[in-house]
């Protein structure tokens, strides 16, 4: 492509300088859009589980297995660290399946760890667990999206108050338990998910008894205590984001089948609402989604929960999922606030305000987990969407960022007709969101940067292929 003349690279720049540089390479998406979305998929295990379920085979003295697991490149990230510390990984007989053995886990060197430094920001939740295998650890600089800072403070405040000595160096963190982890009470100035599995990855072979209060109980959270609890932990979901974990002295290897990624499930959604098309989502759960779709049946789209059923006298049965389509006619405007769990995710959002592009009225985005997450919004407005971000609070959901000259409100005018652009992805689920433009777009548009959605979409050319997308590689 580079050098044919035919494409000088992006005309409309979206996204930090890192995200332009991508944009100079060959990690582009050719997407001819217009036309529906039409058939099924499948989801897999929830990202924002697996990777921490994976951590979590390090607590064990034998081996652990997990099921359903993506092919996704938060997986290999962990994979590698995992490997660099002596735990075996391995492909088990089921696809999907991988195997963990902790038997011999050993330091890794700074070297080696930094290979991994800015990939992804796991390394910091192996903090209690080498702390417990070793006494020491050893965390590279994180890295992640960029929807705004995630300062680790939360995790290592945590880990001072368990007993552990952090030491702050140029190139990481390197962190020392002489005496030992001890139980604390602990809360939380916000209930973060990061900081909350921190807290149960240090705390259960932690000596006594931790009270971690504003604790995040996201469903992902309540998994990952499952897998805890597998293992021979002993933790008490209290009412009021209330957590209580007994330390117990030594844990033992798991068995288990995540649930399924509910984000990857209402981005399709939201890809089948946009795009005026009808796709199933095999695998996707209503119990973890019931906030999602109360808000994708407001805004017009229509669903339907189908069950599982096993096979059984010569029926082959079903695996079970979510359909969902657009039922022709106009879609509606809606107000929404983004919250931690049970409110509406803020991963949500991004996929869902493409769609809201297309509603008549004004709808309402009040963004209150992610300071800086409404960035994407800029690419819509070049495609031709009528977006306006503000500072204030758009809503009743107490939020930290008023007053804090965060852009962090969006108001959409609808609908629009959205016309194909050049787009540079900034982070993981706001390209998703591109994408999705892309498709609901009339004419070509190439989207740069795709690669960044594999960190937390499966194989999606195949899924988008499997939908009937004109998507191709130059």
């Amino acid at each position: 492509m580079r050098g044919s003349g035919e494409h000088r690279g992006p005309h409309h720049q979206h996204g930090s300088t890192d995200a332009l540089e991508v944009a100079l390479t060959d990690d582009v998406l050719i997407v001819h859009g217009g036309t529906p979305l039409e058939g099924r998929i499948r989801v897999r295990g929830a990202k924002n589980l697996v990777s921490k379920a994976m951590v979590a085979a390090l607590l064990g003295d034998s081996p652990s297995r997990l099921f359903d697991v993506p092919k996704i490149r938060d997986v290999e990230v962990v994979r590698g660290l995992l490997g660099l510390h002596g735990v075996k990984v391995s492909d088990g007989e089921e696809d999907g399946e991988l195997v963990f053995d902790p038997a011999n886990v050993e330091s890794a060197s700074t070297d080696q760890i930094n290979v991994h430094a800015g990939s992804s920001r796991i390394p910091i939740l192996f903090c209690g667990p080498l702390l417990h295998r070793l006494g020491h650890a050893f965390i590279p600089d994180l890295g992640g999206c960029h929807i705004g800072p995630r300062p680790i403070d939360f995790h290592l405040q945590a880990l001072r108050e368990f007993g552990a000595t952090v030491d702050k160096r140029p190139e990481g963190l390197h962190l020392s338990a002489p005496n030992g982890l001890r139980g604390t009470k602990f809360a939380l100035p916000y209930p973060s998910v990061g900081a909350t599995e921190q807290v149960l990855l240090t705390a259960v072979m932690a000596e006594g008894v931790t009270e971690l209060r504003n604790a995040a109980v996201e469903p992902e959270i309540i998994d990952l205590i499952c897998v805890l609890q597998k293992m021979g932990a002993i933790i008490k979901v209290h009412t009021d984001r209330v957590i209580e974990i007994q330390g117990v002295p030594k844990l033992h290897g798991y068995t288990h089948r995540p649930i399924p990624d509910r984000i990857e499930a209402a981005s399709w959604a939201a890809a089948a609402l946009a795009t005026r098309g009808h796709v199933e989502v095999l695998g996707a759960q209503q119990a973890d989604m019931m906030t999602f779709l109360n808000i994708f049946r407001s805004v017009g789209g229509e669903y339907e929960v189908t069950d599982l059923r096993p096979p059984r006298h010569g029926d082959p049965g079903q695996e079970g999922g979510i359909r969902f389509w657009h039922p022709g006619g106009e879609l509606k405007s809606v107000a929404l606030e983004t919250d931690v769990h049970p409110g509406f995710m803020t991963d949500w959002q991004q996929p869902l305000v493409v769609a809201l592009t297309q509603a008549r009225g004004l709808s309402i985005v009040h963004e209150t987990v992610y300071e800086q997450r409404l960035g994407y919004t800029e690419a819509l407005n070049s495609m031709g969407a009528n977006i306006q971000v503000y500072r204030d609070c758009l809503g009743g959901t107490p939020c930290r960022f008023g007053r804090r000259n965060f852009k962090h409100s969006a108001v959409i005018a609808g609908p629009s007709k959205l016309h194909a652009a050049d787009l540079v992805i900034p982070d993981l689920r706001a390209g998703f969101s591109h994408l999705i433009a892309a498709l609901a777009a009339e004419g070509t548009s190439r989207v740069y940067g795709v690669d960044l959605i594999n960190r937390g979409y499966e194989d999606f050319e195949a899924k988008l292929a499997d939908l009937g997308a004109h998507v191709e590689r130059p």
